[in-house]
């Protein structure tokens, strides 16, 4: 049995090994963290909601959209479809870790809270070290990002209720962040079928359903593109 010394080895040389890792989303998220929490307390909230916020919905994106839910009237059906409509690709980004967080045990509940899109992006390309512990690598990955996230939005929230001045444009970041991520992942690999389907279906559900109703059918249809062309993508990231 795993003295709690040797464990606790263990789970600081996976933190260790996991920290380099994770220092781009470290830079991303306190920018993006300290945006949030300066337009949570400009829109006139405690500043303390955003830690709260930052630790329990932990959703970049939706965040942002919860502040107008809040400062809006209390409608729990327009809640539920727009946090559905918002982060409705954690579906897809869960299927896909079915494999990977089969032996976690009991941090897999936190595995899935964690599945942001940039964690997402680590766990699926990143290689744990040779002699550091797979599960402990992957949670330390998680916890790490949800660190930088919590103290971003903490960090802007405290600073922006001592500031006044228009926070328009603020929101613009999830966007810039988005764009920056398909970037990354477009030089990366010269395979870009995935990326050239998902551009194409969204665009055609724009088209076809308008900016407010795009994108649960843009999901769809792109989980629909994937199956059909699922051979000769999974070929693509072989060769």
């Amino acid at each position: 049995m795993m003295t709690d010394r040797t464990q606790n080895g263990t789970k600081f040389k996976a933190l260790k090994a996991a920290f380099p890792f994770t220092l781009p989303v470290l830079i991303g998220y306190i920018v993006l963290g300290i945006a949030f929490g300066v337009i949570l307390s400009g829109r006139g909230f405690e500043w303390w909601i955003a830690p709260l916020m930052a630790l329990f919905i932990y959703a970049g994106s939706l965040q942002f959209v919860v502040i107008d839910l809040l400062a809006a009237a209390f409608n729990p059906l327009n809640a539920f479809v727009m946090a559905l409509t918002v982060n409705v690709r954690h579906l897809f980004y869960g299927i896909s870790m079915l494999g990977k967080f089969r032996d976690m045990g009991k941090e897999k509940p936190y595995m899935v809270l964690t599945l942001t899109d940039e964690t997402y992006s680590l766990l699926c390309s990143v290689i744990p070290p040779e002699g550091v512990d797979r599960n402990w690598f992957y949670l330390s990955i998680s916890a790490l990002n949800q660190c930088y996230w919590v103290l971003g939005c903490t960090l802007g929230a405290i600073g922006g209720s001592f500031l006044n001045y228009d926070t328009s444009g603020f929101d613009f970041v999830m966007t810039a962040l988005f764009i920056v991520i398909l970037v990354e992942q477009w030089e990366q690999t010269r395979f870009h079928l995935p990326v050239l389907l998902g551009i194409s279906v969204s665009l055609l559900s724009l088209l076809l359903f308008g900016s407010q109703n795009f994108i649960l059918p843009a999901m769809a249809g792109i989980l629909a593109a994937m199956a059909l062309f699922r051979g000769r993508i999974e070929s693509g990231f072989q060769s």
